[in-house]
């Protein structure tokens, strides 16, 4: 698959990794020419089994993505609309589709994120970002409206409610160990540490097979909407769509033709185990 001729960003594979870097204009705008070039990406990612982690980053040392376009918001509708007659925003739509890429996506944030900028990050699946140099807000109350993007519907399962309110009726900038208190993000590490931090994660993420990973993450984004003994079906549901396409049980029978489970030092290198055991297809 090509990952080419995008306006806002570009985009480079290296093996089951590919790096997004968001760079448009001065301060990575979210407007139409971006939410065009992620329709793009979701498209091609949504076929393409090779990528198993997305990382998204930005070349702007400022900014990651500020906020979506003024210039599409002066013209919204002032008119209400009743309930029956609501359709999703495009903003919605595209974030929504970011959401359930079948890859593991990752924002890397050393710049602002704000408005539309850090709905787009809550609608990853995680975040890290930079002490001293990411900045967070959801300005909108100021402005009149609300998050639109997804932060109204997504905040409060990040931080709960009491926080999520706070976050988007105080509408003030909040740093990167602020917003690892709130939860809106996974880790705030310094500068000098992000890059490695982030490259060590998505390298390991990538060792395993797609379709455990795609599996993963639809029974976790599941567990938040049911009830517990759907979302234990649900889970039963993903694990056998991962076991019918993966190795999984050669290498259980692997492991216990080996007998890897009574091995004393296979159990305190378990992690490392996990990885050397990835040979057996």
């Amino acid at each position: 698959m090509e990952y080419k001729n995008f306006q806002t960003f570009s985009a480079k594979q290296n093996g089951g990794i590919l790096t997004v870097d968001i760079n448009f204009g001065p301060v990575n705008v979210q407007g139409q020419e971006m939410l065009a070039d992620l329709s793009s990406l979701c498209l091609r990612l949504e076929r393409d089994r090779s990528v198993k982690v997305v990382i998204f980053e930005s070349s702007n040392p400022n900014y990651w993505v500020c906020h979506y376009d003024t210039d599409l918001l002066k013209d919204m509708s002032i008119e209400a609309v009743s309930r029956q007659d609501v359709q999703l925003l495009d903003l919605q739509v595209v974030l929504e589709r970011l959401s359930k890429l079948p890859q593991a996506t990752i924002a890397k944030i050393e710049g602002f994120a704000r408005g539309g900028g850090h709905e787009m990050a809550l609608a990853l699946d995680m975040r890290f970002a930079a002490r001293g140099k990411a900045k967070f807000m959801q300005m909108e109350v100021g402005m009149g409206i609300l998050p639109c993007g997804g932060g109204a519907s997504r905040m409060a399962r990040q931080t709960g409610l009491g926080k999520a309110l706070e976050i988007i009726l105080g509408a003030r900038d909040w740093d990167a160990d602020e917003a690892e208190k709130f939860g809106t993000i996974n880790k705030a590490l310094d500068p000098d540490e992000i890059d490695d931090y982030v490259a060590r994660l998505t390298q390991r993420i990538s060792k395993f097979p797609a379709e455990s990973i795609t599996a993963s993450k639809r029974a976790v984004y599941a567990s938040i909407d049911l009830p517990i003994q759907e979302a234990l079906k649900e889970e039963t549901y993903q694990l056998f769509q991962a076991t019918s396409k993966t190795p999984a049980v050669k290498r259980f029978q692997y492991a216990n033709d080996n007998a890897a489970q009574f091995n004393h030092d296979n159990q305190k290198n378990l992690e490392q185990m996990v990885i050397d055991i990835q040979e057996v297809n």
